[in-house]
């Protein structure tokens, strides 16, 4: 398991299009989302830093959607060297965790180019006008520091984005397993 952060692109970065499937053939865009924030993750079924956080971060996407924020998470792995991230298992991934959100597969990786995704969890979070409000790890703990998962970095900044505060100021990078990038 290699330690990867996220890139921590700029502040008011605008979101790119983006046509995904889920395991239904249902198709997600950025349209889909219009006029209503956006919370965005990069995660996949086997990283040890996904499951450490798994739980608090399902709870957390029920409180932005009870809130008006939209979620959605996106499985960018290369499957066919790490097949644990495939989409089969993401069903049985997402069933597992009650994921009540879109968990749709990059599987050609360009959406996690577009928004220069680098580990997973890598978290994206952009307001109405899908200009990045927060992106940055959900809380301190990690796998093996003893800290519990509160989710309390990206609570934050959910809430702050919900009354219209400006952009949290002590942003810190997500840390997780680099993204499987294809050879």
């Amino acid at each position: 398991m290699v330690a990867t952060q996220s890139s921590m692109i700029e502040i008011g970065t605008k979101a790119s299009d983006f046509h995904l499937e889920d395991h239904q053939k249902n198709i997600f865009s950025l349209n889909n989302f219009e006029n209503k924030p956006l919370f965005m993750m990069f995660i996949c079924n086997h990283c040890p830093y996904v499951i450490h956080v798994i739980k608090k971060l399902v709870e957390l996407t029920e409180f932005a959607q009870e809130n008006g924020i939209a979620c959605l998470a996106i499985n960018s792995n290369d499957v066919e060297n790490y097949p644990e991230d495939s989409p089969e298992k993401m069903i049985s991934f997402a069933k597992k965790n009650n994921f009540n959100f879109p968990y749709l597969f990059d599987e050609k990786q360009e959406v996690a180019k577009a928004y220069k995704a680098a580990c997973t969890p890598d978290f994206f979070l952009y307001n109405k006008d899908k200009r990045l409000f927060y992106r940055g790890q959900m809380d301190s703990s990690r796998p093996g520091n003893n800290k519990i998962v509160t989710g309390e970095s990206l609570l934050r900044a959910i809430k702050d984005l919900l009354t219209g505060k400006t952009s949290p100021l002590d942003q810190k990078p997500s840390i997780g397993c680099n993204i499987k990038w294809k050879a």
